[in-house]
């Protein structure tokens, strides 16, 4: 199946991955997360509150997504589940607007925020589950690279709109163009920075359309109170189940510690920039342009090396790419690169860290394209809602554990670089958890 001959359901179930792809870039990492920086002052600081939001949500995510799955398994109603965590988003997402520079009220900020990015990730939990419905399991691994590289340039398209036209540099009050931000908006203000809330709300309506109108299930099933008791067994039963799936087990357990670590560097990329490097909002966002090109290049490369060689090597590969940018993290200040003293005003720093953010790209895009399909591959017949559930469990069960640690770390040294040292383990222990994993699940002999 080439690219130009996917079926048009197909292409509706991409636009989920275009239509939410911005609430990653433009809030979580590259706009919304560096300007919150700027406004708290203190990197350190700031990196603690960040990490406190991001733990709150995955605490809530870890708990829903589980039931949801079974859920949605039990009652057919995926569709409309997705429609509910997609009001969440937009809400969420239009929420940004009130983070005022002069009178920030962090916590209502910080409210819509985490109901905007509980709304993208339950949404994606339906979504996710609809891969194997859309196209054949010897094709899956392309369906699912291609979705991740269109969902990426969809961030990128987002990205450049806002460092083009809305996104006002805190010094000289103008966008990437040298103008003034769009619609009028009141650079002293930061309209044209706060305006990446609506935004990517627009955003998400307008790019939902496709997927709403092109990608069709069978109608629900009834059931009411009598589904939920079912889905709350249901997910009893396959909890209980998980010891005599070793492979499920294994990969859940290494997914859950190894996605937890990337989403560590899509969480603090932003905020660790703005206050280890001092990069401005345009600057964060330019480092985002970098990752989401290199991202979608390679999640497309990723889904075509995943139907060759399978998801497990292609997954392995992008942890040891990834592992490796956590330690270059650590060890690139401002003044210092892997121990060595620079001189006054060296770009190295800089250029290392662009570096770092393409690999980050390349090596994400790849990973979780991956990862979803080798969910298919270990999810039980009949309950694959319910495995994308236990999966989505499993990104979010330590989710705020990552998060937690490096708030704790980074206020216990006062140190950003240390901060985020807790993302080597979690991949290393990913890592190693990969060996008990089936390339084809329990299944396979």
């Amino acid at each position: 199946m080439g690219f130009s001959t996917f079926p048009r359901r197909v292409w509706g179930w991409f636009f989920f991955d275009w239509a939410s792809q911005p609430y990653n870039t433009l809030l979580i990492t590259f706009i919304f997360a560096p300007y919150i920086k700027e406004l708290i002052g203190d990197g350190a600081k700031a990196q603690t509150v960040w990490a406190t939001g991001i733990a709150v949500a995955g605490i809530i995510i870890a708990l829903g997504a589980p039931i949801l799955g079974a859920l949605a398994d039990h009652s057919g109603a995926r569709m409309q589940w997705i429609k509910v965590f997609s009001v969440m988003y937009v809400i969420g997402a239009f929420g940004i607007w009130w983070a005022t520079p002069y009178d920030l009220n962090l916590v209502l900020v910080l409210g819509f925020f985490v109901i905007g990015m509980i709304g993208m990730e339950f949404a994606t939990i339906f979504t996710n589950s609809m891969l194997p419905d859309i196209g054949d399991r010897s094709e899956i691994g392309r369906i699912s690279g291609t979705g991740w590289a269109f969902g990426y340039v969809g961030g990128l398209a987002a990205l450049m709109v806002m460092l083009l036209f809305f996104a006002e540099s805190a010094s000289t009050g103008k966008t990437l163009l040298g103008h003034d931000p769009a619609f009028g908006f009141d650079a002293a203000q930061r309209e044209g920075t706060r305006f990446v809330g609506p935004l990517t709300g627009f955003w998400y309506i307008l790019f939902m359309v496709p997927f709403f109108l092109w990608v069709k299930e069978p109608a629900p099933k009834r059931g009411g109170a009598m589904a939920v008791r079912r889905a709350l067994g249901s997910v009893a039963r396959t909890v209980r189940h998980l010891p005599k799936t070793p492979s499920m087990f294994a990969y859940l357990a290494s997914s859950m510690f190894y996605r937890d670590a990337l989403n560590g560097m899509y969480f603090f990329g932003g905020i660790y920039a703005a206050g280890v490097l001092g990069w401005d909002v345009v600057q964060t966002g330019t480092f985002g342009i970098l990752a989401l090109i290199s991202g979608a290049v390679f999640a497309w490369l990723g889904g075509h090396a995943d139907d060759r060689f399978g998801p497990k090597p292609v997954i392995v590969s992008a942890i040891l790419a990834l592992l490796l940018v956590a330690v270059s993290i650590v060890f690139i200040s401002r003044t210092r690169v892997y121990g060595i003293a620079l001189a006054p005003g060296s770009v190295l720093p800089d250029v290392l860290f662009y570096l770092c953010g393409a690999v980050i790209g390349a090596a994400g895009g790849v990973i979780q394209s991956a990862s979803r399909t080798m969910m298919v591959r270990q999810a039980r017949p009949g309950h694959m809602a319910e495995s994308f559930g236990l999966y989505g469990l499993a990104g979010k069960a330590t989710a705020f554990i990552a998060p937690a640690l490096i708030g704790v770390v980074t206020a216990a040294t006062g140190s950003q670089q240390i901060g985020v040292s807790p993302l080597i383990g979690l991949f290393l222990i990913g890592l190693v958890l990969l060996v008990w994993v089936k390339p084809q699940g329990d299944s396979a002999e």
